[in-house]
């Protein structure tokens, strides 16, 4: 675990929060469906797959006589699933869950005795108006993992109705009153145990959950919960771990997660804040691991470039470089000095690092003579948003310097040469990052859900994107 500041409160490097707020369906035109009405579909469908286990019992009626009896072989034949209602509750830290009007017809069949008499056959059952109450628990377990624990369900059923068919059906009709008050009780006892077990199962596909993601071959990212979730009235907020590192070399930064607030869209279903340590984490992973290093050829100029990576092209700039070392190629190696490091402000994203340029000649055998080493520190600043479904942002150059650190060739001035790189990265590089991001990159998406009203701002430390969420119809998140 990272050295979390403690200002404020504890440091949430993602946060995650949930809104209580359905999704807009009113487009029939579009293939799209609200998370409820997917999940009440998907219950529906798995309900009618179930066979309940078998009923027994027996019933006294009047001082002499009684009947044994046994239901078996129950499957669920259609099922009336209202929409549930999920709320959050404050009380168990956790969501509410409330089914009302549940209508279910069962067949299956039946046995009973009673003295010497004996019958069986076939039966049918309407359950009418099954209320449901269920109330779970969220934490997190030592993992990191969410945790999900039932803590309350309550079951009422209103009317029921059976049918029964076969040799001596008349033996349960005597009884039908009293029949029906008993397998009410029965199966109200049954639907609370077998929420649970729904919600057992699901506890287990949570702890099988990777809190931890191979991104590429150089870096891994953290997510496991930093904390408790915290539920009030209108939303559920997660705090994520988020940090990178190298797999390399992993180790901790030499900085510290601040604390940060989304601001609250209760007109969104899910807000998620990205701090910029997270990146920042990623950054020094890549600089811990050096992997921020590259080196420059002539080959790899642009054909167009007026300028080329030779002794006498570099000689307007240098003008000793060509007398020392007439008509050679050179190379370049450019690495970081420290840790590029990104700041997000209201509106901006900020970059400032600090590089060294060494600069070598290639002689006829192939050896590299080092000429000079240069110190490079610049500032951008750019802008991040959404538009059209895809992320676009913009990037400018807001300073460049360029300091001699070492030379082996004698002392020179850097102002031409610094002039001459300022414009090159402005035209050759920033001009072509600009019209990517002006093109813009299409947001991620499963094949289950998709993002719904998008929104991007840059706070005071943190990029808190907002969006609503859509089920596709015909996936299938829940099969």
């Amino acid at each position: 675990m990272q050295n979390v500041s403690k200002r404020g409160s504890s440091a949430q490097l993602h946060f995650v929060r949930l809104w209580r707020k359905s999704c807009d369906t009113s487009h029939p035109d579009q293939q799209r469906t609200s998370i409820r009405h997917a999940a009440a579909g998907w219950i529906q469908e798995k309900l009618e797959q179930v066979t309940l286990p078998d009923i027994s019992g027996q019933i006294h009626f009047g001082f002499l006589f009684h009947i044994i009896y046994t239901l078996s072989g129950i499957t669920i034949r259609k099922c009336d699933f209202p929409e549930p209602s999920v709320e959050f509750y404050q009380g168990f830290s956790g969501l509410k869950t409330s089914i009302t009007g549940l209508n279910i017809a069962l067949t299956g069949g039946w046995e009973a005795h009673c003295g010497f008499m004996h019958g069986g056959g076939a039966l049918d059952m309407a359950l009418f108006g099954v209320d449901l109450v269920s109330i779970v628990q969220l934490g997190r377990d030592d993992g990191g993992h969410l945790s999900i624990t039932s803590v309350n369900c309550n079951c009422q059923m209103g009317d029921i109705d059976i049918r029964f068919y076969g040799n001596r059906s008349w033996l349960l009709r005597l009884v039908e009153d009293h029949f029906k008050n008993h397998i009410r009780g029965q199966l109200e006892a049954m639907i609370c145990p077998a929420v649970d077990e729904v919600i057992a199962n699901l506890e287990s596909h949570l702890k099988d959950l990777k809190v931890n993601f191979q991104v590429n071959q150089d870096l891994t990212l953290d997510l496991p919960l930093i904390g408790l979730p915290v539920v009030n009235a209108s939303s559920l907020h997660l705090g994520l771990k988020g940090e990178f590192y190298s797999v390399k070399s992993p180790k901790e930064p030499p900085f510290v997660a601040l604390p940060f607030t989304i601001p609250e869209q209760p007109s969104y279903m899910l807000s998620v804040g990205l701090s910029d340590f997270t990146v920042n984490s990623a950054s020094f992973s890549y600089f811990s691991a050096d992997l921020l290093q590259v080196f420059i050829n002539d080959s790899m100029i642009p054909p167009g470039s007026p300028v080329r990576l030779n002794t006498t092209s570099l000689g307007p700039f240098i003008p000793q470089l060509p007398k020392k070392f007439p008509d050679l190629l050179m190379a370049l190696q450019i690495y970081a000095r420290n840790i590029p490091v990104f700041s997000f402000h209201s509106g901006a994203v900020m970059l400032n690092s600090s590089g060294v340029i060494k600069a070598f000649a290639i002689q006829p055998n192939n050896t590299l003579t080092p000429l000079f080493k240069l110190y490079v520190d610049s500032g951008y600043s750019g802008k991040v948003w959404i538009a059209d479904g895809r992320l676009k942002g913009s990037v400018a150059m807001d300073n460049f310097t360029l300091s001699l650190a070492a030379t082996e060739i004698g002392p020179f001035k850097t102002d031409a040469l610094e002039n001459m790189l300022r414009m090159q990265i402005e035209v050759a590089v920033l001009t072509q990052l600009n019209e990517k991001l002006a093109t813009g990159f299409a947001l991620p998406r499963t094949m289950h859900a998709q993002l719904v009203k998008p929104v991007l701002t840059v706070e005071e430390g943190f990029v808190a994107f907002s969006s609503d969420v859509e089920l596709l119809e015909n996936d299938t998140i829940f099969r």
